[in-house]
């Protein structure tokens, strides 16, 4: 396996060679004509013009090809975002890599880092632009070489994600960590490494030359730079794709002895986590960030999630039963502090949150999250409904009313077809044509195809729906804008114009954002007039608790308010929960 990744390696440098004689032929061409001429060989005035021509050409080409080769060497590669783990700051976990590296005869990674993401990979930062120890200090796994050649040289970081520190226990991140460790072998290679260079540079300098915010002549010298990288990268692409295979495969026969059967049972922790890392993030976390907090133990969090999943699904049974054994996270010195790192991280990566905590930007525990987070939710969004409403001009439910009220918005998303109807005379039964097609009458009962699926069918709640989409846009508009990290001039991670990075969901339709305002209002008057308390699930995020039972059966009926202007089941509902609609409650 390792031998095809090598010869795959020598392909893409055989392309770079190809390269560099192309840029090197009219030089060449030049050097002969001149070294005929100087012999008395190729003389004459046609032999004088090819040579001016041909060596204006070599210059050219030469200046270029320095260029672009320039470009390509000091362009920054791509660097993924991580928390980066110091070995006093995690001993224990840098010695069982440092072990798991010598049980598979390859070198150690040169540093530890962590990922916000269910994930990890080996990394190559050894460029000069990314930020390399002070000199005269070692590599913290491999303590070795010094200066440009121990970057040249150094091995990959490797990269984990923080969720497996947190839901895995030590054996079997371990059994996890093996595949990715061992494929340090592979990138020792000259070969490999170079082919891995040279690759990195590209696309790099193709990112360089497709940057914003340039002069005009920089976009022109810019832009022939881009062409030649892509050129080259697409000639690379084929046998980059087939090293990186070959690496991997190499990688995975290799561990294959090192606890090939715990390694089996881990693979299923993996898509556990990564399902409960992302129903935390889209469920609890996204709600908390859009307030402008931040839970500062998402991976504690993923835990808890997992634990209740295992709880509620019977495809997790048995899982819960391994938290009696150690836990990974127990190889950090300070797993809160570490924690708290890369849920900030989470919220930068994912929402595009500040770099640093502020007065519009703080951390929330997850004792704190429902009453700091699902109330101050629940009242702000209950209090922008009220606002539209007064936009509208809708009238409050009772005359005398002094506040805001359930009823008010009941009565507004109430279709005028579904209130009590009066008593009328019996209609007689119109005639039905001969000609009459029941096929053909149900076809023009059919939806307007011209209507929005994402609008609720209630004309009522359509108009409100599209008012509140235009208030929140306003509101976000108006918000401040962001701070970005003063990170130092020679680490940029990313961009922070492109954050975020990894947005969870799509922006809300005009139905999901009116049913989420309805919801908040309706939990708003159950929390003031019912004794109802906020609480938080870790598969659903906020919830209403009644009686200290969790209100699993509101949605549906806000539903049938929203979509079809139907109010019976949410009110029966309310009377069932001891909930007065009339009642004002009380807003942000």
């Amino acid at each position: 396996m390792e031998e095809g990744a090598r010869s795959r390696a020598l392909g893409v440098l055989r392309i770079r060679g190809r390269a560099l004689a192309v840029a090197l032929l009219p030089a060449a061409l030049a050097v002969v004509l001149l070294a005929g001429g100087s012999t008395g060989h190729l003389v004459g005035s046609g032999w004088d013009v090819a040579r001016w021509v041909v060596g204006c050409v070599a210059v050219l080409v030469l200046l270029a090809a320095a260029g672009v080769a320039l470009v390509v060497a000091r362009a920054r590669p791509a660097l993924s975002p991580t928390v980066s783990i110091a070995e006093d700051s995690a001993p224990d976990l840098y010695r069982m890599v440092r072990d798991l590296a010598d049980r598979l005869d390859v070198p150690a990674p040169s540093a530890i880092a962590l990922t916000p993401d269910c994930d990890s990979w080996l990394e190559d930062r050894t460029h000069p632009a990314h930020a390399p120890p002070p000199p005269g200090e070692g590599d913290e796994l491999t303590g070795g070489r010094r200066g440009a050649h121990r970057r040249a040289t150094a091995a990959p970081v490797l990269v984990i994600g923080s969720p497996f520190l947190w839901w895995m226990r030590v054996g079997e991140l371990r059994a996890v960590l093996a595949p990715v460790v061992a494929g340090t072998g592979p990138s020792a290679h000259p070969d490999i490494a170079a082919a891995r260079r040279f690759v990195r540079g590209l696309d790099a300098a193709v990112a360089v030359a497709a940057a914003p915010n340039r002069g005009p002549l920089s976009r022109f010298l810019l832009a022939g730079v881009g062409r030649v990288s892509r050129l080259l990268l697409r000639g690379c692409r084929e046998h980059a794709a087939q090293m990186e295979r070959g690496v991997a495969a190499a990688a995975a026969e290799r561990a294959q002895a090192v606890d090939y059967g715990l390694r089996i049972v881990a693979q299923e922790q993996v898509g556990l986590a990564y399902a409960g890392w992302d129903r935390l993030l889209t469920r609890v976390a996204l709600p908390a960030w859009r307030m402008g907090r931040w839970p500062s133990r998402l991976d504690a969090g993923v835990v808890a999630a997992l634990t209740e999943l295992s709880r509620r699904d019977r495809l997790a049974e048995g899982f819960a039963s391994r938290l009696g054994e150690r836990p990974a996270c127990d190889l950090l010195e300070e797993p809160g502090t570490v924690d708290a790192a890369a849920s900030l991280l989470a919220a930068r990566l994912f929402h595009g949150g500040p770099a640093e905590s502020g007065p519009d930007w703080s951390p929330v525990d997850w004792q704190e999250y429902p009453e700091e987070v699902v109330d101050r939710k629940w009242r702000t969004d209950a209090a922008r409904l009220h606002r539209v409403l007064d936009t509208l001009g809708v009238r409050p439910a009772a005359p005398r009313t002094d506040g805001p009220t359930l009823a008010r918005v009941l009565d507004h998303l109430t279709a005028p077809d579904t209130t009590e109807p009066t008593a009328q005379p019996t209609p007689r039964a119109p005639e039905v044509s001969p000609d009459h097609d029941p096929d053909r009458a149900l076809d023009d009962r059919a939806p307007d195809p011209d209507r929005d699926p994402d609008e609720p069918e209630n004309e009522r709640s359509a108009a409100l729906a599209a008012v509140l989409t235009a208030e929140l846009a306003r509101e976000e508009a108006a918000a401040p804008a962001v701070p970005t990290a003063p990170a130092a001039q020679d680490t940029p991670l990313w961009d922070d114009g492109a954050l975020p990075l990894f947005p969870l969901q799509p922006p809300r339709s005009a139905r999901e954002l009116l049913t989420d305002h309805v919801t908040a209002m309706v939990c708003c008057a159950a929390m003031d007039t019912a004794g109802a308390t906020p609480g938080l699930d870790w598969l659903d995020g906020p919830t209403l608790l009644v009686n200290g039972e969790r209100a699993a059966d509101l949605t549906p009926r806000v539903h049938s308010l929203v979509e079809d202007g139907d109010p019976a089941p949410l009110r029966a509902w309310l009377v069932e929960s001891g909930i007065r609609p009339e009642k004002p409650v009380r807003l942000v």
